[in-house]
């Protein structure tokens, strides 16, 4: 088991477990650590707690000490200094003409290094970029290319729901998220209506995934012949989460009743098939 606390950063929702050596911490609380960026102001998310040592990255990396008055206005100044940089760094992006976006910027706290956050569709060679940019701002520069998910994490967005993207309230880490997800779901396939801001598949697919997954193989097939309390009729459409069949009747005149039953009440003209899962096509 280790000791361990847990730590948020201001452009990553992720928990990162730091080493609190004898400082007493607790959620809320302000702090100075190490990490392989540099020296970085973080928050509390996680007071000290013991965790499985499956769970951490060894060796875990020390909280230098709990952030003071003046930590706390050094890194107000230093995100106040995040407009201009980008706005700067555009114009020389602008100046070199290179086909890359500049998405967010920031000090290390220390402020021994600026950190310029761009996305782009392509390898780009910025080291004349670079020269510009650390003469410009006196300091090292660092450029890290992302992409498009990071790129909305970063600067927040609001999805198809009304809501800000999971990814930049909540969301940890990037779970897969297939096409097969939408499919389960009888969603249309329009990338307009199951693509996030991000351009990718939403998140959300998953969400529910569990649950589709498991009622695709409880409900008839399209188009399947089944057994209904009025008798046979052939399968129109499956409602999942109301969990009804939706079927047509022929009735003796050679016309067609439309009808809807619960689950419950249809079964399946051949019992074997009962044991066939209904798989949504790839």
């Amino acid at each position: 088991m280790a000791i361990v606390v847990g730590i948020k950063f201001k452009t990553n929702q992720k928990t990162y477990y730091f080493d609190p050596k004898d400082i007493e911490l607790v959620e809320g609380d302000s702090v100075i650590l190490e990490t392989a960026r540099g020296v970085e102001f973080g928050k509390v998310v996680q007071g000290v707690k013991e965790v499985s040592d499956d769970e951490i990255v060894a060796p875990l990396k020390p909280i230098i000490r709990k952030a003071t008055q003046k930590d706390e206005e050094q890194n107000e100044a230093n995100l106040k200094e995040r407009d201009r940089i980008v706005k700067e760094t555009v114009q020389k992006v602008n100046a070199h003409n290179l086909p890359m976006k500049i998405v967010d910027a920031e000090y290390t706290f220390d402020r021994a290094k600026i950190i310029i956050y761009f996305t782009a569709e392509s390898r780009i060679d910025f080291r004349e970029l670079v020269r510009d940019l650390a003469g410009l701002f006196h300091n090292r520069i660092e450029l890290r290319q992302i992409y498009e998910r990071e790129d909305i994490k970063l600067r927040g967005a609001l999805a198809q729901c009304g809501r800000p993207c999971c990814c930049t309230t909540f969301l940890q880490d990037y779970e897969k998220v297939s096409m097969k997800m939408a499919k389960y779901q009888g969603l249309s396939l329009n990338p307009t209506k199951i693509n996030g801001c991000c351009g990718k598949l939403m998140c959300c697919l998953r969400y529910e995934n569990a649950y589709y997954q498991d009622m695709s193989k409880k409900m008839p097939k399209e188009h399947s012949t089944v057994i209904t309390p009025d008798g046979e009729a052939t399968v129109m459409e499956n409602d999942a989460l109301r969990q009804e069949v939706k079927v047509k009747i022929e009735t003796e005149e050679g016309a067609y009743t439309i009808k809807r039953y619960p689950l419950s009440d249809i079964k399946s003209k051949n019992s074997a098939s009962q044991n066939v899962e209904n798989d949504p096509e790839d």
